[in-house]
């Protein structure tokens, strides 16, 4: 005994290999990340002891304030942030490293916290804008720091934080394209196996598509085919019909035609006339489904209307052949789903044959009903009681004219059924559809 396994799910495997792509990615990048701020924190403090340095050899007691070194526009390092320290103590100015008291005038002691200063004299003096902080009461301190040295630091940081990210942007795409397309293999094998599928030798799709996702799609590719296959026996059953129904005509005309050449009597040519009018009326009916076949637009049809309309033209001749034909409808609409033309071209049809095979003083009865989920239309006749004359029939079987009742039906999701119909009636062919609205579907092929 086989137990089925559950069906995975194609979102959970595409998730499941983008997740792996990403955690790829995000090792690489916390790599780059670790390497990176590594490298920046060495630079950085490799700088802040260099510029330390200099500093106190520039407040070291004995030094020339004076002749201070300047600070430098080009840096030894990329971090070497140049410090200036000036110091009051009860308010006189006592270490000024740099030089930078009377250029940023603050030859008195600026206020705790932070600031900003620019340059308002001896501008070869230094930099243009120094950031500034200040602490202590009598024994006050300020530090400065040149304002483009640290916009410098960080576009350096900024551009070294970056690189590595363009770096992987690349092998990113790579890896997610990777992933997306390892992914959405299923789908490119169930599109193979969908195009190698051999319609006509009733191919299906199997089960080694198992993922949850596609079952649906498996089974409505394989309804397609069910209904293909459909399709193509009942377009082989109706082409035998054809083939039937014309060869008794084509081979009484050979007959006829060759008994006319030796004896060429009225009733011959009539006899010839006959089958030759029947052979066109085989072919008039082929024409009709032909025409039924390309029917597009509204598919929406009131039986009331078009059997009323019928009963109306086939009166005439119901009359000259000794039937009564009559008509039994509601007197609201009755809806379908199907062309007005190949609605007409089937009842015609239904009508005309009970006119044509059944003898006169015959009751024809064309009745339009509705049932729960279905409409239809029936014609009933009682020609087949005890007692009435048989009339010749021109085939056996269903005949061409039924079958291709039967045809227009089922093209838009209907059917044709033969019974004995309700007494006095003995024969009863109905036309059915689904009720307008019901859900069923409509065309089938």
């Amino acid at each position: 005994m086989t137990v089925d396994r559950p069906q995975p799910r194609l979102w959970v495997t595409l998730w499941l290999w983008v997740i792996g792509a990403l955690l790829a990615i995000w090792a690489s990048l916390l790599w780059s990340a670790w390497y990176t701020g590594h490298h920046e924190a060495n630079e950085v403090t490799d700088g802040q002891l260099v510029a330390i340095a200099r500093m106190w050899r520039a407040a070291a007691p004995g030094a020339n304030q004076a002749t201070a070194p300047p600070i430098e526009g080009d840096r030894p390092r990329a971090y070497v942030q140049e410090v200036a320290v000036l110091r009051w103590v009860n308010g006189q100015l006592h270490t000024d490293t740099h030089g930078l008291a009377d250029a940023l005038n603050l030859r008195q002691p600026p206020p705790p916290g932070f600031g900003e200063r620019r340059v308002v004299a001896s501008p070869g003096a230094g930099p243009e804008r120094w950031r500034l902080y200040a602490e202590g009461d009598q024994d006050r301190v300020a530090v400065l720091m040149d304002n483009d040295h640290r916009v410098d630091l960080g576009r350096d940081m900024a551009l070294h934080l970056a690189r590595p990210a363009l770096l992987v942007l690349p092998v990113v795409a790579l890896l997610l394209g990777w992933a997306i397309r390892r992914g959405l293999r299923p789908l490119d094998h169930l599109s193979h196996d969908v195009a190698a599928l051999d319609v006509v030798a009733g191919d299906r799709l199997g089960r080694e598509h198992a993922y949850r996702e596609f079952s649906t799609t498996v089974q409505a590719i394989n309804s397609l085919v069910d209904r293909l296959q459909q399709q193509a026996r009942r377009e082989r059953e109706f082409a035998n019909d054809v083939a039937h129904e014309l060869r008794t005509p084509l081979a009484a005309l050979a007959l006829q035609a060759s008994a006319a050449q030796r004896d060429p009597s009225p009733e011959r040519l009539a006899e010839l006339e006959h089958e030759a009018l029947r052979a066109g009326g085989i072919l008039s009916q082929l024409l009709d489904l032909a025409r039924a076949q390309r029917v597009e637009g509204p598919p929406e049809t009131d039986l009331v209307q078009v059997a009323s309309a019928l009963v109306a033209e086939q009166a005439p001749a119901a009359y000259a052949g000794g039937h009564e034909l009559s008509l039994q409808a509601p007197e609201a609409e009755v809806r379908v789903h199907a062309p007005p033309m190949l609605v007409e071209l089937a009842l015609r049809n239904l009508i005309a044959n009970a006119l044509r095979h059944t003898p006169a003083d015959t009751q024809v009865v064309v009745e339009v009903w509705q049932r729960g989920r279905e409409v239809g239309v029936s014609v009933s006749d009682d020609g087949q009681r005890p007692g009435a004359p048989a009339v010749a029939s021109n085939g056996g079987g269903l005949g061409l004219g039924l079958r291709l009742v039967q045809r227009m039906a089922e093209q838009w999701g209907g059917g044709l059924h033969r019974d004995t119909g309700e007494p006095p009636m003995t024969t009863r062919f109905t036309l059915h559809w689904p009720l307008v609205g019901s859900g069923q579907p409509l065309r089938l092929d």
